[in-house]
């Protein structure tokens, strides 16, 4: 078994596309990392945005920042399949550091504490 990795993938697809064609495209891109031994651990979608420059005569699109798990190898294929999918405008694929995964673990946490926080001021609103 090889050695699983963990990224931080973020990709934008055009926003002249409709909207079950992007939930195909983020489905495809966590099936393709699953069934090759990867684990999906976040998808956080974006949604449309506009564009700092005209990418193939567009003004926006519809980000989507996920991270996972998964062997070295995947990545390529990952990136193959992002490239070949003329609706994905850009991507940009990091390998995770450190430093990267201590602030990812920080972000989780203070998530996880708004989230609570808020529970706790429904429950006092509802009494």
């Amino acid at each position: 078994m090889a050695q699983k990795y963990q990224y931080e993938l973020t990709y934008v697809i055009s926003g002249v596309v409709k909207q079950n064609q992007v939930d195909d495209i983020v489905r495809k891109v966590n099936h393709l990392i699953e069934s090759n031994d990867g684990d999906v651990l976040e998808v956080d979608e974006w949604g449309n945005q506009r564009l700092a420059y005209e990418i193939d005569r567009k003004r926006s699109g519809y980000y989507v920042n996920m991270y996972f798990q998964a062997p070295g190898p995947l990545i390529e294929r990952l990136e193959r399949e992002l490239e070949v999918n003329d609706d994905v405008l850009r991507y940009l694929t990091l390998r995770m550091d450190a430093k990267m995964k201590r602030h990812y673990e920080k972000r989780k946490q203070r998530r996880a504490q708004e989230a609570e926080e808020e529970s706790a001021e429904e429950t006092d609103k509802d009494e």
